[in-house]
């Protein structure tokens, strides 16, 4: 509840140099002056100075447990815009789980994940976007990440959407003003200025809708699998993109039984990348359940990459597979065709094969030549090379996606019913259903379910 005064431990569970506890709510300077005493002003925190560090004696149950620094910032001047305590103290585990004991004895409740940033967005301090955009700046594992995080988190999604939100609310209260008080000459809206409009809006909503596919690469990730028959490569080319030793490598076939994950960076594109065994006949149980979990992976793949031995005839093993993927995947995945093992030599069967391909690259996963090929490829297939993360507004989740094309879609209907003859109060409905889904984005108009699984995903202490 929003008037609980909260209390966490906002650094990582360790041992380490410093940690740090927040805490926050009308009673935060009250319950944490029962637990820091200021070794310079023993008015104890009252009247302490706004974001000024002192150096305080740590208690818990009378007891001095440690020396450190508590910083106090008076709201609306904080980061949930309630009054907010940060201590910072010296790093032990135990230590740090004795002062947050102490401040729960103090008044204070354990926080809830994310409450802080919840609390937050509910005073006003950020929208729904930004604050999904600190949650993916916390989990980012890319340097593309943390731009396109830092973005979001200035709020270039939220200014980019602003501006088809304002065309509508402009428009919807003109047509509403004709409708409403048709005799005060509020100067109804003309068929033209209605039709100028709506396509204005369907541009700027169509433009935003089109960075998703930038923003799915770089922040969700490209669900991404080698597959090919057994002894192809794709183990050792799944250790060159991780980057160790994740996969076994062996001479033997049938090594990989089991699907291996791990997330990497391709450029500017993030890969869920899966290794998985080769496809084959075989009668061994343990491999069979394997090359079945393959499947399941490439049906659920939004890029496939297909490995093929340059060095030797492809059998019919590779031919099936070849023609699988031609015939079942293309409309659902991007298929790139790689000729591996290329430092063992070429094979012109081999080639014939991979150029009925779209997508051809020559590598060789023990020596890395040709992966910076691949990795240009994917990152032209999957990114839009005039955006840039961390200038550009750019759509960085589903949810944000679902709702810009909500909105993209009223505004179709909207045209649509103008060009049919509808009359504008139909037209107003669209626009408020659409103003709605762009409410949704920044949290406007989002409901608490919606909220609740967005805070939910952060750590306690944020």
């Amino acid at each position: 509840m929003l008037g609980d005064t909260i209390a966490a431990i906002s650094t990582p569970h360790g041992k380490g140099g410093v940690a740090l506890l927040r805490v926050s709510g009308p009673e935060a300077i009250a319950v944490t002056s029962r637990v820091c005493v200021t070794v310079t002003d023993t008015d104890n925190l009252k009247n302490a100075k706004n974001r000024m560090a002192y150096l305080c004696r740590v208690y818990d149950n009378g007891a001095e447990v440690d020396t450190g620094l508590v910083t106090v910032f008076r709201g609306p001047r904080s980061f949930t815009g309630e009054d907010v305590a940060e201590i910072c103290i010296h790093g032990g585990i135990l230590l740090a789980q004795t002062v947050l004991s102490a401040l729960f004895a103090a008044g204070a409740r354990p926080a809830e994940r994310g409450e802080f940033t919840r609390r937050a967005f509910i005073n006003g301090k950020m929208d729904l976007s930004a604050a999904e955009a600190m949650r993916d700046l916390l989990e980012a594992t890319s340097r593309e990440q943390i731009a396109l995080s830092h973005a979001g988190m200035e709020g270039k999604l939220s200014a980019a959407l602003q501006a088809p939100y304002d065309e509508m609310k402009h428009l919807m209260a003109s047509l509403y003003a004709a409708i409403d008080f048709p005799d005060e000459d509020l100067g109804e809206v003309s068929d033209e200025e209605l039709t100028s409009t709506l396509h204005k809006i369907h541009g700027q909503l169509s433009k935003l809708a089109d960075t998703y596919r930038t923003g799915h690469a770089i922040a969700e990730g490209i669900p991404t699998v080698l597959c090919g028959r057994v002894n192809a490569g794709k183990s050792t080319l799944f250790n060159r993109l991780v980057g160790r030793d994740a996969a076994i490598v062996t001479d033997v076939a049938g090594t990989t039984r089991d699907v291996l994950s791990e997330t990497v960076n391709a450029g500017r594109v993030t890969l869920r990348l899966h290794d998985t065994a080769g496809l084959r006949e075989t009668g061994d149980t343990v491999e069979a359940i394997g090359i079945e979990r393959t499947k399941r992976e490439m049906d659920n793949a939004e890029l496939i990459l297909f490995l093929l031995d340059a060095s030797r005839t492809p059998d019919e093993e590779d031919r099936a597979l070849a023609k699988q993927l031609q015939d079942t995947v293309q409309t659902k995945a991007a298929v790139i065709c790689l000729l591996t093992k290329t430092d063992l030599g070429d094979n012109a069967d081999a080639e014939r094969l991979a150029g009925e391909f779209t997508h051809v690259v020559r590598l060789s996963g023990l020596t890395g030549e040709g992966v910076g090929d691949l990795v240009a490829l994917i990152e032209d297939l999957f990114t839009d090379g005039t955006l840039s993360a961390s200038d550009d507004a750019i759509v960085a989740s589903a949810r944000q996606y679902a709702e810009v094309r909500t909105a993209l879609g009223e505004i179709e209907s909207a045209i649509a019913g103008q060009e049919m003859g509808y009359t504008q109060d139909l037209i107003g409905e669209n626009l408020e259903n659409a103003m709605s889904a762009i409410g949704r984005v920044d949290g406007r108009t989002a409901g608490d379910e919606i909220v609740s699984e967005i805070f939910h995903n952060f750590c306690v202490g944020k």
